[in-house]
C-alpha cells in the first residue's frame, strides 16, 4: 500500500505540473527559474572529500520542472520533481528513494539560496527536514540537509556535500 500512495502522489505531482503549463502560466513567473542554478550533471563530494554519488537535474515539461536523478556509490538511488506552485508561491519538491520512502518539502530562495523544508518520520518519530541549495564558486553548488528532532529549535547536519560539474565518463 505504501508504494501504491507513492506512485499516485507522484502521479499527481505530473498532473499538477502538466496543468500549470497547460493554464498557459509557461513558467513567466520569474519565482519559477530561482533554481534553474541546480540544473546540470553533478559528481556530489562529501565534506570529507569522497565522492558521495552523481546526480542530474534537468529541467522538464518545457522548463517548468526539474527532475532530479541521484546515484549513490553506496548503492542509493531516487529521483525528485521539483516545481514552483504558482498558487502556494512556493517551491515544491517531492522526493522517492528506491526503498518506495518519500520526502516532501517546501520553501523557496533565502538570500540567493533555495532553502526547502518538510516533516517525515525517523524511526517512528517526527522529524523536520531542512535542505539548503548555495551556488558557490567554480560553477559548484553546495547542499546542506539539517534534521530537526524539535520542531526546528536545533539542528544536525546529516548530509554536507559540494557539486562538482561533472566529467564525461
Amino acid at each position: 500500500m505504501p508504494r501504491l500512495n507513492t506512485l499516485l502522489r507522484l502521479a499527481t505531482l505530473l498532473l499538477a505540473a502538466t496543468a500549470l503549463d497547460a493554464a498557459g502560466k509557461d513558467c513567466m513567473d520569474p519565482r519559477a527559474h530561482h533554481f534553474d542554478f541546480w540544473i546540470g550533471d553533478w559528481e556530489v563530494v562529501n565534506a570529507n572529500g569522497t565522492v558521495a554519488g552523481r546526480n542530474r537535474i534537468e529541467a522538464i515539461l518545457d522548463g517548468c520542472v526539474l527532475q532530479e536523478t541521484w546515484a549513490g556509490t553506496s548503492g542509493s538511488a531516487g529521483t525528485s520533481l521539483n516545481f514552483f506552485d504558482v498558487e502556494r508561491g512556493k517551491w515544491r519538491q517531492f522526493w522517492v528513494w528506491r526503498e518506495g520512502t518519500t520526502l516532501e518539502l517546501e520553501g523557496g530562495l533565502v538570500n540567493g539560496a533555495m532553502v526547502l523544508e518538510g516533516d517525515s518520520l525517523e524511526d517512528g518519530k517526527p522529524t523536520r527536514n531542512r535542505i539548503t541549495w548555495t551556488r558557490r564558486s567554480g560553477g559548484k553548488v553546495n547542499q546542506l540537509w539539517e534534521v530537526s528532532a524539535d520542531n526546528g529549535k536545533t539542528w544536525k547536519s546529516i548530509f554536507d556535500g559540494m557539486y562538482h560539474p561533472a566529467r564525461s565518463p
